[in-house]
């Protein structure tokens, strides 16, 4: 749906976006990763047209991006714009006619989701009444309000309590199974795993790595296994494994061991199973949490 080819972006004498390349496939959560400062939101911003690439190009749909395109992406933007003095519903009804919806098709959508969002009795309260996450629901109803093809949401759970994060995850997967595009950007890892199927990761303003979150998790296996059994017995270090970390668990002990090279988690149940009544043995993958930093670390380093 969304191919962006060799994007160069220079504020003055900072290089925001370098080469930077994507494919973003049609009906999938993508995650735009990085720290703060990497260039997510530079690139969001040449997405939704409001600013341009100094050079490199965007497709829509095998189209070059345009204006036409606009009406088919829905943005919310981390920073917040809604009219502080303004009624919400004046507000919401405002912004989705400017979408090209006409009043009337407009009031039906507003009080359907207002009404799945708890929020039938917010119509005529106005902004600066509302809490930050009352504030970002609002929002979240203005972006996804003209069924947009393409969502692009920049750090969409910052200012929620974990219900309403809840409430708005299941809405992003519920619009995700009705065919919506989404981008997801942020820089916390725990809703990646949970909603994305693609990932970028964009430190430095360059990209240093991509692909489906599964793929990726499972290339950064390292032989790494928790092994729980009973009692006290002492396991150590051995031409099999080291042994990384000892824990207690009740009236089990449960280790965490890195296989040696060639070795087998087998070889390793089969050296202790004369010793101890084993429990359960669980392969370590890592999380998109431990590779963002290790991935971010190591580029720090070069």
């Amino acid at each position: 749906m969304l191919s962006v080819r060799n994007i160069v972006k220079q504020y003055a004498t900072h290089l925001a976006l370098d080469q930077v390349s994507l494919e973003i496939e049609r009906g999938k959560i993508f995650g735009l990763l990085g720290p703060n400062g990497a260039g997510k939101t530079s690139l969001i911003r040449i997405i939704t047209q409001i600013t341009a690439p100094d050079s490199g190009e965007v497709y829509f749909n095998g189209e070059k991006l345009n204006s036409n395109h606009i009406a088919q992406i829905g943005y919310l933007p981390e920073e917040r714009g809604l009219y502080k003095k303004m009624e919400i519903g004046e507000q919401v009804l405002y912004l989705s006619k400017l979408k090209g919806l006409n009043t009337a098709e407009a009031t039906k959508r507003i009080k359907y989701w207002f009404e799945k969002l708890e929020m039938k009795d917010w119509w005529s309260k106005k902004v600066e009444d509302l809490s930050k996450g009352m504030q970002q629901k609002v929002q979240f109803v203005a972006t996804v309000l003209h069924q947009p093809e393409l969502i692009i949401l920049d750090e969409p759970f910052s200012g929620f309590d974990p219900v309403n994060a809840d409430i708005i995850k299941n809405e992003i997967l519920e619009l995700n199974q009705q065919g919506a595009t989404f981008i997801f950007s942020t820089h916390r890892m725990e809703s990646v795993e949970e909603l994305c199927d693609n990932i970028a990761l964009i430190n430095k303003s360059k990209k240093i790595l991509d692909g489906s979150v599964d793929e990726i998790r499972a290339s950064y296996r390292n032989n790494t296994y928790w092994i729980e059994y009973e009692g006290d017995y002492p396991v150590a270090s051995n031409d099999i494994y080291d042994v990384l970390q000892t824990e207690k668990v009740k009236a089990n002990t449960l280790i965490k061991v890195q296989l040696k090279t060639g070795k087998t988690a087998n070889e390793a149940l089969a050296s202790l199973l004369p010793y101890v009544h084993l429990h359960r043995l669980d392969e370590v993958i890592p999380t998109m949490n431990d590779i963002f930093i290790e991935k971010v670390k190591g580029q720090h380093h070069e």
